[in-house]
């Protein structure tokens, strides 16, 4: 019996999507058509991929706002802030498109001591690529690889988190509106086991992972183990700090830390999760730091008047509760009262 995969919307705690995973030959079959569709996919002159891809951005952008609701339904995102993610994607796919001629370009070497010879760099395809995208901004880190890759010459594998599983239909869908041949681009619903296979098959000559530090390792060990050389690619979690300085502008600098410490629920790589301050503003940074935060909605994240919405998941939440247990435990002070944030109570 087929294996399903079920979205839970973290605010409701209800299903929200499933699908079934495939079979291990439906995966081996995957990507042999998507090794079959590599050579005639690069020989497609890079205009006209460029051109597949400007009709790809227009074709995004006809789905709407429907993008948006779906994305905060499957991760939790505030309503209000989902649209951000889908204007980035728009920024970032027609940044690619416009540099793509150049960075695509033969590169010329001209410190040659041998007259009459011309030397060069060529960039050519790498063939089948495997994009692991995670859900926290799925739609630009998926872009990130996604559309370099295609515009390269290469076929795509595009595995996206179960969290967010429509987000990869999405771009696959306006992909295939904008004329992008069959197998170029293939959606796949993967678990763990069928992952590493898709890793591991020779067929598959480069891996993007994007997603926790414990994911990467997974992806590397498997990558390693295989048989040959494999290119791979991690972008994994930070633990990123700030430093406030005593000249600091702090009725700029505490807002956007704020900012940079609660957006998306802290869960980015690039969250601020520790601050240091100056002894001279640190009373005053403080101060102001927990009189924003105090002006924060935490709730249900379809509401428009909401700025923070949940976490990802039920294990997430207990989490970060064992976390500022174990801190209040060891001498850290509560400044935020519980009270106020009666959401996050389980």
């Amino acid at each position: 019996m087929a294996e399903i995969q079920t979205t839970i919307a973290p605010h409701t705690q209800a299903p929200y999507v499933q699908r079934t995973y495939p079979a291990t030959a439906d995966l081996d079959a995957a990507i042999a058509c998507a090794a079959q569709a590599q050579k005639p996919w690069a020989q497609v002159p890079l205009e006209s991929r460029i051109q597949i891809g400007r009709r790809f951005i227009e074709e995004f952008k006809k789905l709407g706002e429907d993008v948006a609701t779906e994305l905060t339904a499957q991760m939790g995102r505030p309503i209000t802030q989902s649209p951000g993610e889908i204007r980035g994607l728009v920024e970032r796919a027609t940044y690619m498109l416009d540099i793509a001629p150049q960075a695509l370009a033969d590169v010329s070497l001209t410190d040659t001591d041998k007259p009459g010879f011309r030397r060069f760099i060529r960039r050519v395809p790498i063939g089948v690529v495997l994009i692991v995208a995670p859900w926290n901004f799925p739609y630009l880190t998926a872009i990130n690889a996604l559309l370099p890759a295609l515009l390269a010459g290469n076929t795509v594998l595009l595995k996206p988190s179960p969290q967010t599983p429509l987000t990869a239909e999405r771009l696959a869908d306006a992909f295939t509106a904008a004329g992008l041949p069959e197998n170029v681009l293939t959606v796949l619903h993967l678990t763990p086991e069928l992952t590493k296979r898709a890793v591991q098959d020779p067929r598959v000559q480069f891996v993007s992972f994007t997603g926790s530090v414990q994911g990467g390792r997974a992806v590397e060990q498997a990558a390693v183990a295989a048989q040959g050389f494999k290119g791979v690619a991690l972008e994994l979690g930070g633990k990123d700090p700030a430093y406030v300085r005593e000249d600091a502008d702090l009725e700029y600098t505490v807002g956007e830390l704020v900012d940079g410490a609660f957006f998306n629920s802290g869960q980015s790589c690039c969250s601020i999760e520790r601050i240091y301050v100056h002894e001279k503003v640190y009373d005053e940074f403080v101060k102001r730091f927990v009189e924003i935060t105090k002006t924060y909605r935490l709730g249900d994240p379809t509401d428009p008047n909401t700025n923070l919405g949940p976490v990802v998941s039920v294990a997430s939440a207990e989490r970060v509760r064992r976390q500022v247990t174990d801190a209040v435990e060891k001498g850290a002070q509560v400044l935020i009262e519980e009270e106020l944030f009666v959401a996050a109570k389980p």
